[in-house]
């Protein structure tokens, strides 16, 4: 099943968020590090760069991630052009926040000072953890938070207590997403809002990416006799071993579905990344389609930075 979810309020977001960057002097993308470029969102990076806008990468939720795969995804970022990364987690949130602010000002330093201080724009999937990220910068409860995507629907602008201006925006998706095993992680992660998607269909494409990524992983912790089965079969065993069952010794797919994506969202598994820079770990399940997107209506950049 494609998986596809674009809301109203997000078109909206797009047109204000073009109109913005050309009044700030940078961008803080917020990344899944679990899987860094499926969280990149292409309509944002076709803007940045034309606006030719420096980029601080953030890879949030770190500790939720293969620690393997993050360090190469961190070299594969430090190669980009006009660009920095770091890496943060929940318990490091308050405790790296100076970083973050540092590697900005280090991205535009022509901002520095009273007069001119930096101004970024914090951009993000939605459910990335970045109003959790803005409350930390801000060291106060500035955003709201909630475990569910779509939560932030309009532009804010907030003062940090050492003079740096963010700009925070809508968590905000493209039109179409390029494949449909983007769109399983994408909604394996909690990214997509939930009823643009089956969480049976999403719990079987997890049970077999993971069997062939992280199999003794799921083999130990859904007590499976034989891993190289087919998705659907694991998923039907992993019900049956988490008791997820109906009258007349059948499944409860729904609530097995929820209990599979839940183990993965609370790192019940471990720590797990859905693909690594070489996107080689795609390519086993999966050729990408067209994601078809058409241009975007870009204007001249009038700001003076």
């Amino acid at each position: 099943m494609a998986i596809q979810w674009f809301p109203g309020h997000m078109n909206k977001a797009k047109k204000q968020i073009a109109e913005t960057m050309a009044k700030v002097d940078m961008v803080i993308e917020v990344l899944d590090a679990r899987l860094p470029r499926i969280t990149t969102n292409p309509l944002i990076n076709e803007l940045r760069l034309h606006r030719q806008r420096p980029t601080l990468k953030i890879l949030n939720k770190a500790d939720l991630a293969d620690p393997n795969v993050t360090a190469a995804w961190v070299q594969h970022f430090r190669q980009e052009p006009d660009s920095a990364v770091i890496t943060l987690d929940e318990a490091g949130k308050l405790r790296d926040t100076a970083k973050v602010l540092a590697l900005c000002k280090q991205l535009v330093p022509h901002r520095i000072g009273g007069e001119k201080p930096v101004r970024a724009m914090i951009l993000g999937v939605p459910n990335v953890g970045k109003s959790t990220l803005i409350n930390a910068l801000a060291k106060r409860k500035l955003a709201r938070v909630a475990d569910t995507p779509g939560v932030t629907q309009s532009q804010q602008r907030i003062e940090l207590p050492e003079g740096t201006i963010l700009v925070d925006t809508p968590g905000m998706m493209w039109p179409k997403i390029a494949s449909n095993n983007d769109g399983y992680k994408l909604a394996l992660s909690g990214t997509i809002g939930r009823n643009a998607f089956d969480a049976v269909d999403v719990a079987w494409y997890a049970m077999g990416w993971m069997a062939l990524h992280y199999p003794t992983v799921i083999a130990s912790r859904y007590r499976l006799p034989d891993i190289n089965e087919p998705g659907d079969v694991l998923f039907e065993q992993a019900a049956r071993a988490l008791g997820c069952m109906l009258p007349g010794n059948r499944i409860d797919a729904q609530k097995a579905a929820e209990r599979i994506l839940t183990d993965f969202r609370a790192a019940t598994l471990g720590r797990i990344s859905l693909e690594r820079p070489d996107d080689s770990m795609d390519m086993q399940l999966h050729e990408p389609e067209d994601a078809g997107q058409a241009p975007l209506d870009l204007e001249p950049d009038d700001s003076a930075p």
